[in-house]
């Protein structure tokens, strides 16, 4: 038989169960941080890749595209792995800050070169294939982490990181067909991450599962279902749910 959890107070013990009656919880819930960045992510990655595998415009079309990058891949998803680190989501935070910071990066990039200050080249770009080499690392970092997590934030973050090293590859030797691969493999993260933040969106307007994620536990995949406890307890604070 187990012995009764206790907590220490000085020369006393006082029992779980009076512990919890007396905590008091202070709580500020907050959507899922990812319903946003994942949205901001599909959007700016879209765009792009679909310029990068040749569906749309020419050289000039950065010039069109970059303030809504900076804006809708930067500072929205930026803002959103703000508040991922609010819901203690280590990896939202990671994701979203990192890609945020970048996409807001691509932004300045472009308006400096829009404005005249630099001009950005076309064809080899080893500056910017090393970017992408390093987001390409990152990111699939974070894609074994995700595991953790659900087989559909997997998915959109090994696509990101596969695609990331496919365009670091075409920057860095100036071939356009890696351009052009790397593009395309972006085109189905951003679908993916549509995806994901769909089915979040989803369970956070009705409550229950609509489109499964692929999460660990088998109830958390069926529609209808409902995927996350109200509250947890194993972090010893009692309503307070760790993550999205």
């Amino acid at each position: 038989m187990s012995a009764q959890p206790t907590l220490h107070n000085g020369d006393s013990k006082q029992s779980i169960e009076d512990w919890r009656g007396a905590t008091r919880v202070f709580l500020q819930p907050i959507a899922a941080p990812s319903i946003l960045g994942l949205f901001g992510f599909a959007g700016a990655t879209f765009m792009v890749a679909a310029h990068l595998a040749h569906w749309y415009g020419n050289n000039q079309s950065m010039t069109y595209i970059w303030p809504f990058a900076a804006v809708f891949g930067g500072v929205a998803q930026f803002s959103a792995a703000l508040w991922a680190y609010r819901a203690r989501d280590g990896l939202a935070t990671a994701m979203h800050g990192m890609w945020g910071s970048f996409w807001m990066g691509f932004g300045i990039l472009f308006l400096l070169n829009t404005v005249g200050a630099l001009t950005v080249p076309t064809g080899k770009f080893v500056e910017f294939g090393y970017w992408f080499l390093v987001l390409g690392v990152i990111t699939a970092a974070g894609a074994a982490a995700s595991l953790g997590e659900s087989l559909g934030l997997f998915t959109v973050l090994t696509t990101l990181a596969v695609g990331s090293g496919l365009v670091a590859i075409g920057y860095l030797t100036g071939v356009g067909g890696w351009l052009t691969a790397g593009g395309w493999v972006l085109l189905v993260s951003s679908w993916a991450a549509t995806y994901v933040a769909t089915a979040l969106m989803m369970v956070s307007s009705f409550g229950r599962t609509v489109l499964p994620l692929g999460e660990h536990r088998r109830a958390a995949n069926v529609p209808g279902g409902r995927p996350v406890r109200a509250l947890e307890f194993e972090f010893g604070e009692p309503g307070v749910k760790q993550g999205q």
